[in-house]
């Protein structure tokens, strides 16, 4: 399947500098481009600080996935940038990509933007508008959602009109391993879908969502950026865990900071209560876990500044999860995190507690963090039971 198979043992990312500046002219040219680059050389530098940093951080992941790829579906087959990442994932060989879409759009645009791939040998096509398989499909969406008000003819017309429930059921039937949505509409919508086809993994109740910073500093998440709005204790213990869990397969050790507007009991407003409480279920579920809270940011990252106030604090270093007290909070936090470093990129939002691997990117979503998904969900389909 994998046309050039030197790169499959070693990722070189000179090979993405070269690539996808010809590429970028190559869409420019055609017309396909829509936001046209004015100046190339800010541009190739840009990407190349940007593939080195994310290649770095993204190596055991990309080490793992290359031993067994994954059949990972992506319902925005069309998208310019899902097919640009359709190619990286192909040459580095870290999945079996299946998009899905009209067969001659997907032609017409792969030749277009001058790609290197071909269906039926390097992905697979599944064509939204008359698959044989649609008709099993939407039954079997039908079952899932009946009784949550959906008749027969809405969950046909759901299968028609959102590419998204197809690529749900071709991973709940077992004709895909994992699936990446998102590039484009709205997050919530795609992850409404998520939640009501494949519900939660055992033992855990809610959902959540993480991004990780790449800043000169170091490496920060932050949680939970996009699903739970106003969590509780529970909730926020087990968001913790699973982005402790999360962080551990990019080869990071967790150090965990309950972030809150109260530092260490200065407060006893509901909000700064919910963060005590949930530290103290993570401390009974993960002992060993490096955590504490609830605290300020700054006493978050910058240890001296902690150890005033709480000298003997288990945690050490500056902490590189943030687990904030509601969604508006992580939201904001991130995105100042994210626009404030020009040196900094990000990967994500990384969704967990889903029963199966599937990620919502949202319509942001760059052809490398694409590729960078594609791969985490590979890895998490490896360990995903028969």
């Amino acid at each position: 399947m994998v046309r050039n198979t030197s790169f499959q043992n070693r990722f070189d990312p000179r090979l993405i500098v070269k690539i996808a500046p010809a590429v970028a002219k190559a869409a420019m040219e055609s017309g396909v481009a829509t936001r046209p680059i004015a100046d190339f050389d800010v541009y190739i530098d840009k990407l190349t600080e940007f593939v080195y940093k994310t290649n770095l951080f993204m190596k055991p992941i990309f080490s793992q996935a290359r031993k067994a790829p994954k059949r990972v579906v992506l319902p925005e087959g069309e998208e310019a940038r899902v097919l640009h990442a359709t190619q990286e994932l192909v040459t580095l060989g870290l999945a079996k990509p299946i998009l899905i879409g009209r067969p001659n759009v997907i032609e017409m645009r792969i030749q277009k933007l001058g790609l290197q791939i071909k269906a039926g040998v390097d992905f697979e096509i599944v064509n939204n508008e008359s698959d044989p398989r649609f008709k099993e499909y939407w039954t079997e969406y039908f079952q899932i959602m009946k009784r949550r008000g959906v008749t027969q003819e809405q969950a046909q017309r759901a299968l028609i009109s959102n590419p998204t429930v197809i690529g749900a059921i071709m991973v709940q039937r077992g004709e895909a391993d994992a699936m990446i949505c998102g590039t484009v509409g709205d997050y919530h919508e795609h992850f409404s879908v998520v939640k009501n086809v494949f519900g939660y993994r055992d033992g855990v109740h809610t959902a959540g969502a993480m991004n990780a910073l790449l800043l000169p500093s170091g490496n920060t998440f932050i949680a939970d950026t996009y699903v739970n709005d106003e969590p509780d204790a529970e909730e926020l213990a087990e968001i913790t865990l699973m982005a402790a869990e999360t962080v551990r397969r990019f080869g990071i050790e967790p150090r965990v900071a309950l972030l809150s507007h109260s530092n260490f009991g200065s407060s006893d407003c509901p909000s700064s209560s919910k963060m005590r409480q949930a530290l103290e279920l993570v401390r009974d579920r993960a002992p060993d876990l490096m955590i504490d809270g609830e605290m300020h940011g700054d006493a978050a990252l910058v240890e001296a500044i902690r150890n005033d106030r709480m000298p003997d604090s288990p945690l050490k270093g500056s902490a590189n999860i943030l687990v904030m007290p509601n969604m508006e909070a992580a939201r904001i936090s991130y995105n100042l995190l994210r626009v404030s470093s020009s040196e900094g990129v990000t990967v994500g939002p990384v969704l967990m507690g889903v029963a199966k691997p599937v990620h919502v990117l949202t319509p942001i979503a760059s052809v490398r963090r694409i590729v960078n998904m594609v791969a985490l969900a590979v890895v998490e389909a490896q360990t995903q039971p028969l």
